[in-house]
Formats: structure tokens, sequence, C-alpha cells
């Protein structure tokens, strides 16, 4: 079955080094960098539905690249002698093919061009960690909202008086 969702392709490295937070522990941690940012775009994705491609540079590394999937988004990381701006334009020529909307997040303006003359949106990645931001946001408020309505889901409030009043007589005796 075919995959008709939007498609958000993500330079990875360049999420890391723009979103504060991530740019600070990659300091640190470079992988920690990495999987914080696989996590928030997962939740991201299951909040919007979109599928989340997060593609990651491996330019001086010799391979074929790997692909592979981190809480549901999809990584990808580039071949020997390809950068991860030149993988997030072919595949966003290869997406836009298949009529849907694809939206490449990077505050490269060269990589924004690209993917913007070939029918890609542009999301700079302040513009995508605020919609992150307030993805988290808004699943933070339905889960209180959630565990609010499950607190008071008693079985009280599905009887009718008459059963409340049997049940309390059946109590007292």
């Amino acid at each position: 079955m075919a995959d008709l969702r939007d498609v958000l392709l993500v330079d990875g490295y360049n999420m890391i080094g723009a979103w504060p937070d991530l740019a600070s522990l990659s300091q640190i941690d470079m992988n920690e960098a990495r999987d914080r940012l696989l996590e928030r775009l997962a939740d991201y994705q299951a909040f919007t539905g979109r599928r989340v491609i997060a593609v990651f540079d491996a330019y001086r590394v010799p391979g074929k690249g790997r692909t592979f999937e981190q809480g549901r988004v999809e990584v990808y990381f580039t071949r020997e002698k390809e950068t991860a701006d030149e993988a997030v334009e072919r595949f966003a020529g290869q997406f836009r093919r298949k009529r849907r909307d694809v939206y490449v997040a990077t505050s490269d303006f060269v990589e924004q061009s690209v993917a913007f003359a070939q029918g890609a949106l542009r999301m700079p990645a302040l513009e995508l960690l605020s919609e992150v931001e307030q993805s988290e946001r808004e699943i933070s408020k339905r889960i209180a909202e959630q565990a609010r309505s499950e607190s008071r889901n008693t079985i009280d409030g599905k009887l009718t008086p008459e059963q409340l009043r049997l049940f309390e007589r059946w109590r007292r005796e």
C-alpha cells in the first residue's frame, strides 16, 4: 500500500547545530544529541502524521550509506562522498514526483533554494523547533486532560439516581 503522507526531510546535523539545547549537548556527546533529536522528531511525527526522514552526513565515512528506523523516524546516513544536502535534494525530487507535500527542514539557504526549485516547501531549523515545541505542549495538554477525565470516570457518573439510591440502601444494610 502506498504511503501518501506528507514528508518532512530533516538535515539532522543542521538541526543539532541550530537548536540551542542540542547544540550544547553535541559539545558533550554528539550521539546523545542525535538520539534526542530523533526522539523529538518521533513525537512530532506521531502528532502531525507526517512521514519524517532524518538525513545525516557521512561524507567522509567509507561505505554505501545506512538506513534504519528509530522511533518510527527513518534515519539515513549518506553514502561515501555524498553530503546530506545532496541526499535531501535527491529525496525531495523523488517524493515530489509522487504528489505529496515535501518539507525540507534546514537553515542552509542553498539547500533551501534547491529544494524549493524542486517544488519542496522550506522550513528553517528554528521554525521546525517551534513546531516541535508546540506539538510537545499539545501532547502534554492532551495527556493531562485524559488523566483528569479518567480520574473522574467513576461508576456513579454512569448510574441513574434511582440506581445510586438502591446501591446506597444495600450498602447501609
